[in-house]
């Protein structure tokens, strides 16, 4: 049996699972699991396989890590006593960054049932078919350098011009362009925070924070009815 991704846990109530980016951790969320515990949340931040204490998976992909994220959902939820999953409904709020938020992607398109709600932060809402062309290049172009022995600053100065550069973007971007423009999924809600880079939980905590529980506040009663 594979092992479960290892994590950090604080707080009792709802679980709200937050998923970090290339490069980070379960310590990349630490404001969060702060704010959020002490809110009456049970705030869990993974470390992604191959990351941490975490063990890597093979092969590593976007549906490899779709099922070692559903695993720590499906043994968080039956850690719960009865009252608690009764509470919940026998799911979570999934929260993601970058690619955290494309592994929580293909966790609700597998398993939709586990997650009351979910919240994508930094990311691109399309990559691809399953486990196709995009999303290999995408992991192979962030880890190669790593294998290799480059160091993350190292990284970073080959991905951020790639990321930005003119024509580098994938096209599933422009359907954040059109969410900018008030284009969005029923039901769904989209916020901008000028002037913040992509660290967006790091670099602007306590506003980051203000629109997670902003989220969480005006869909609890919508949440209730879908779970119940």
């Amino acid at each position: 049996m594979t092992a479960l991704p290892t994590f950090s846990s604080l707080g009792s109530g709802p679980i709200i699972l937050m998923l970090h980016g290339i490069g980070g951790g379960h310590r990349a969320f630490a404001p969060q699991v702060e704010t959020f515990a002490s809110l009456g949340y049970r705030a869990v931040a993974w470390d992604m396989p191959g990351y941490g204490h975490s063990a890597p998976i093979e092969p590593y992909t976007f549906k490899g890590l779709a099922q070692s994220c559903i695993a720590l959902i499906e043994a968080l939820l039956g850690a719960d006593d009865e009252r608690r999953r009764a509470e919940h409904g026998g799911s979570v709020i999934l929260l993601g960054h970058s690619m955290g938020a494309m592994v929580a992607q293909e966790v609700v398109a597998r398993r939709p049932e586990l997650v009351n709600r979910l919240i994508l932060c930094g990311t691109s809402p399309s990559f691809g078919k399953p486990d196709g062309d995009w999303q290999r290049d995408f992991i192979a172009q962030r880890t190669a350098p790593l294998d290799a022995g480059q160091s993350m600053a190292d990284l970073a100065q080959v991905l951020v011009p790639q990321m930005i550069g003119p024509g580098s973007l994938p096209e599933g971007v422009a359907l954040a362009t059109r969410c900018m423009a008030g284009v969005h999924p029923a039901g769904s809600r989209y916020a901008e925070l000028p002037g913040i880079g992509h660290l967006q939980n790091l670099e602007a905590p306590d506003e980051f924070d203000a629109l997670v529980l902003g989220f969480l506040a005006d869909t609890a009663a919508q949440a209730r009815r879908t779970l119940h």
